[in-house]
């Protein structure tokens, strides 16, 4: 009996022991609370003195904690005194945790997509990690410590104007408008050549070269008989000959008073500008066929802007333009949208877009790299979010929206124009929702968990079937069917998982369900598969029949219903 009692008294110590030894190590986690002086220490100390299990209470059953420094536990507000930071309440979460939390399903640490509804490895060999829920629905809760960690911060959806600003790049070019080609209308060959390179500066008149030709020395001969013969029909005939082999009117003139055919005739340029494509040499013997040389002027100039295929209908003709180059920042040189090619570029799926500018002192010069910006307008009364909320999926985009409360819950968003650092919300938000627009990847991750991103259909037993992840699943009544065409027509419940309400459609049917075997007014349990022209129904098996009134009367309401949600479902 005595033996007995001696084993109880030495549990009883030990627990004393471990309870004090937890209550020391509690102190010492708490010990970088010691920042204060030693005077302060004292004199704290001197007003109430804390024993370790009064310390070990508090961790217990904390109160107030710093948010940076979990160590640091007070039983009512105030701040931190190693960093200054406020204290933050901690919520009461025993009668939650109280509770019996309802196994939702098995899940893989690695790999989101990979459930189970038993225990068990996932592909990478790791142990599948159990998922309860926690009575939050599709919202995530974060604690005000975990936000501030986070870095959270939120933005409102504004109802503003959104400028559709292109920025592109491209490329200089000659304003082929005011290119000409110097060409001969007869063979010769190229005597006393003055302009010697490609580049020269030349004016409107100013002698380019000579060309000596037996064909344009015969006709003067023939224009010289023809004067001298004082016919009129002759020398009308001689002289519109030699204009036909580009004979200039000067010549033609000088010929007429002196009546003496010259063995070269002289080429002039035909407009001011640089010589450009010079293909003669002095000497050099040419045919009509053959580009002698290009005068370009550069008083006006083209730039071939690139712009996206998703920017093709902002741009339009006569739109203003805005063009910078790398030599010469902080100068932008102003023009206009002069013509919008037909088709893309198959290579770069680019519009390209040909601006004018006005080049009076030709700083812009061919060939040259240049930065663009068109302007086309502006887009009113539309609902924008900054671009970096928008979480983009491949397929889809979506958000995180802000409840309050350290309540998130993800939200999916149809998409219009971007511009800038803004994104166009057609549908899924409303204006004043608040969005996340740093540490919305993190929140995202933890919905995903939650299966608030991508919903399990789940079965009545409450686990989850691994292979529903995927299925779109929907309970109908049937009211016509047409087995020619393979399509129907009925009034379906909510689709939860395309987010859509009760309403009458129609559908096509995929090739192997027997129509035969459905009647009007049989209630039936489908599977939908999206196919090229919408959603089509893959598989159909009768569920049950209509008989109660408030049945009946769900399906007089939707067959009175038009099929207004058809043409958005293809």
């Amino acid at each position: 009996m005595s033996t007995h009692k001696n084993i109880i008294s030495l549990k009883t110590i030990g627990l004393k022991l471990i309870l004090v030894s937890l209550s020391a190590v509690l102190i010492v986690g708490c010990s970088d609370d010691g920042a204060m002086d030693s005077n302060d220490m004292a004199s704290s100390t001197m007003d109430k003195k804390e024993t370790a299990l009064d310390h070990a209470g508090k961790h217990m059953d904390p109160n107030y904690v710093c948010p940076m420094h979990p160590q640091i536990i007070r039983g009512e507000p105030g701040t931190c005194p190693l960093c200054g930071m406020d204290l933050v309440k901690v919520e009461e979460e025993a009668e939650s945790n109280s509770k019996e939390k309802k196994l939702l399903y098995w899940v893989a640490p690695m790999d989101a997509n990979y459930r189970r509804d038993e225990p068990g490895k996932s592909p990478m060999g790791m142990d599948l990690v159990p998922v309860y829920d926690d009575g939050g629905g599709s919202d995530v809760k974060i604690s005000p410590a975990v936000e501030n960690n986070l870095g959270v911060r939120t933005a409102k959806v504004e109802r503003d104007k959104l400028w559709r600003k292109i920025n592109t790049v491209g490329y200089i070019d000659f304003d082929e408008n005011k290119i000409t080609h110097i060409h001969l209308r007869t063979k010769g060959w190229i005597d006393n050549l003055y302009v010697k390179s490609e580049g020269e500066r030349v004016k409107k008149g100013q002698l380019l070269f000579d060309v000596y030709s037996p064909e344009l020395v015969n006709a003067q001969e023939e224009y010289v008989q023809a004067i001298r013969s004082n016919n009129k029909r002759l020398i009308n005939a001689s002289k519109e000959r030699l204009v036909a082999l580009g004979v200039s009117d000067r010549q033609i003139t000088k010929l007429h008073k002196s009546r003496k055919a010259s063995r070269y005739v002289q080429i002039y340029a035909t407009q001011n500008g640089i010589v450009s494509g010079m293909k003669v040499r002095q000497g050099m013997f040419v045919m009509p066929n053959m580009k002698v040389m290009s005068l370009a002027d550069l008083s006006t100039i083209w730039v071939l802007a690139e712009v996206f295929e998703s920017q093709a209908d902002w741009v339009k003709v006569g739109q203003s333009a805005d063009v910078t180059l790398p030599y010469k920042p902080g100068i932008a040189w102003g023009g206009f949208v002069e013509y919008i090619y037909p088709s893309l570029n198959p290579k770069t799926r680019t519009l390209r877009v040909r601006l004018r500018f006005n080049n009076p002192d030709e700083i812009l010069k061919p060939n040259m790299f240049s930065h663009i910006k068109i302007y086309g307008g502006a887009r009113e009364n539309i609902l924008i979010v900054p671009r970096e909320a928008v979480i983009r999926t491949g397929d889809d985009a979506r958000v995180i929206l802000a409840m309050g409360e350290g309540k998130y819950r993800a939200r999916n968003i149809v998409m219009g124009m971007e511009s800038g650092d803004w994104i166009e919300i057609k549908e899924g938000l409303l204006e004043g929702d608040s969005v996340v627009t740093s540490g919305q990847f993190l929140i995202d991750s933890e919905a995903s968990l939650k299966a608030s991103i991508q919903r399990m259909r789940s079965g009545k037993d409450g686990k989850v079937d691994s292979g529903m992840a995927d299925k779109i699943m929907g309970t109908g009544v049937l009211h016509k069917l047409i087995p020619s065409d393979n399509k129907l027509n009925m009034s379906h419940e909510p689709i939860e998982a395309l987010g859509w309400p009760d309403m009458k459609m129609d559908f096509s049917v995929q090739q192997g369900i027997d129509l035969s075997k459905f009647k009007e007014n049989d209630m039936v349990e489908f599977e939908l598969e999206k196919g090229v022209d919408g959603y089509e129904i893959k598989s159909m098996q009768l569920k049950m029949k209509p008989e109660s009134a408030d049945q009946r009367k769900l399906i007089k309401t939707n067959s009175m219903q038009p099929n207004s949600m058809q043409e958005q479902v293809k």
